[in-house]
């Protein structure tokens, strides 16, 4: 899991944030670090959350082969599970389920400018997120990713570093519009 961090941080992040009333308004948001595995935490009974029902919850969780579960509060982790074997070391792929995530999660990003899907994604990734040569790299945005030009070979699926080699450049295409009802 800590393999995809930076996409996955974007993505709890904004969906923390649209989720309605903040749990916890005098804390300030929390960022982990970009390398290493150190995030901070924060306890169930602080968020004043009835903790007899996490036995349901976990049984739940389990009961549909899920593989791994977290909930972020402020960007720091209040439950991590995992199931069946995995932990934050295994692979795992979840295709169309992250594309439905990431596309909903974007969309309310750009929306409330917190995101722009024409900038550069190593604008909020940093350099050095593939294995492409640099100015291919910085040729990427948001929007290649979420239309599937960045020209990045995708060949294996697997979400990981190594992976992410050169194919092509990025596709240059029109503007693409996100569409929410209030």
């Amino acid at each position: 899991m800590r393999t995809i961090f930076p996409i996955l941080s974007l993505i709890l992040f904004v969906f923390s944030a649209c989720t309605g009333e903040d749990p916890r308004p005098n804390e300030s948001m929390y960022f982990p670090p970009s390398s290493g595995s150190d995030w901070e935490k924060t306890s169930i009974s602080s968020l004043n959350w009835d903790e007899s029902k996490l036995p349901d919850l976990l049984d739940f969780l389990e009961s549909r082969n899920t593989k791994s579960f977290l909930i972020l509060v402020n960007g720091r982790i209040v439950l991590e599970e995992y199931f069946d074997g995995h932990s934050p070391e295994t692979p795992w792929q979840w295709n169309s389920a992250g594309k439905t995530l990431v596309t909903a999660t974007t969309g309310i990003a750009q929306q409330e400018g917190i995101l722009d899907i024409h900038a550069p994604i190593s604008d909020y990734f940093g350099t050095g997120w593939t294995l492409l040569p640099l100015e291919k790299e910085g040729l990427i945005t948001s929007r290649h990713l979420l239309t599937m030009t960045s020209g990045i070979n995708d060949e294996s699926q697997l979400v990981i570093k190594p992976n992410f080699t050169y194919l092509a450049d990025a596709a240059r295409g029109g503007p693409i519009t996100i569409f929410f009802k209030n």
